[in-house]
């Protein structure tokens, strides 16, 4: 009797260590020796800028909190922004950022809420062209956006627009 439950106990002791060894060479094992050729992407770094002014006010965007925001699109230093993923809008971007940004209204980063009204008006102009869709615009090598709100004079936007940084 007692060599049949020392024979037992010695089968269930063997199946346990091959059953763990089995397992674990079934997890370690494919992640191993497994390994995927990697995906050879052909990256284009596109650098862009942009000015925001609220009521003849220049939103400078030096503040850490805007910075670093996404691996795809973000700013390195104010109001210059790098595109390391193709396709990214313009409203991308702005996605990234501690703030909103839609066609009518502006909400800044410390929750001033630019809103296109009977006075005043949000505007948008890629590369000093008015453009009521330039949140869907792809970002392309050296643009310029200017988002304007307020109630603007021809010459004051001028004026903003040669406030942009060129990229070069």
């Amino acid at each position: 009797m007692k060599r049949i439950l020392l024979l037992v106990i010695g089968l269930i002791f063997s199946a346990f260590i091959i059953f763990n060894l089995y397992s674990s060479e079934n997890k370690s094992g494919v992640g191993k020796s497994f390994s995927p050729t990697p995906e050879v992407k052909d990256v284009k770094i596109v650098k862009a800028s942009f000015a925001i002014f609220t009521n003849n006010i220049f939103r400078i965007f030096s503040d850490p909190k805007y910075h670093f925001q996404s691996k795809d699109v973000y700013m390195e230093e104010a109001n210059i922004i790098i595109v390391k993923t193709k396709g990214i809008t313009w409203d991308g971007f702005f996605k990234t950022l501690p703030m909103k940004l839609t066609k009518e209204c502006l909400t800044t980063g410390t929750g001033q809420v630019f809103c296109t009204n009977d006075s005043q008006k949000l505007r948008f102009f890629i590369n000093g062209k008015e453009d009521v869709n330039a949140l869907a615009r792809e970002v392309n090598q050296k643009d310029k956006l200017l988002v304007s709100f307020g109630n603007k004079t021809d010459e004051e936007i001028k004026k903003e627009l040669q406030q942009i940084s060129t990229i070069k």
